[in-house]
């Protein structure tokens, strides 16, 4: 018996489809396919699925989390892009963590937190 696990992607709910797909694009996610409601996102190896909808409204409630290699690279290129003006959307500052990561946050037009962090020593 193989029970080997291939992948884990969550469906990141939204409110607003279309906005949303171009923020993700925005940010720096190739969107790799899209269709029946479903928009398939990926950045090297990480990946995530859009859904059209958000009837519960857990959007603003939904948290998302990708590890980087250089979060202040990541920091500055959201900044000079003016992502969160441009989306009407909030970008926080970088933050040491006591769990030995530097992380900050932006959130997607419809709400879902996305955490951007690096390790550190």
């Amino acid at each position: 018996m193989n029970l080997r696990a291939i992948e884990i992607k969550a469906f990141v709910p939204s409110s607003d489809f279309a906005r949303s797909k171009q923020f993700y694009q925005d940010l720096g996610f190739t969107l790799a396919s899209d269709g029946g409601g479903i928009a398939y996102f990926h950045l090297g190896e990480s990946s995530f699925l859009l859904q059209d909808g958000d009837p519960d409204g857990i959007a603003p409630h939904f948290a998302m989390h990708l590890l980087v290699e250089d979060v202040d690279a990541w920091h500055a290129k959201l900044t000079a892009a003016g992502l969160a003006d441009r989306y009407a959307t909030k970008l926080t500052p970088i933050v040491q963590q006591p769990w030995r990561m530097r992380d900050f946050c932006i959130y997607d037009p419809c709400g879902v937190e996305w955490r951007i962090a690096q390790n550190t020593d």
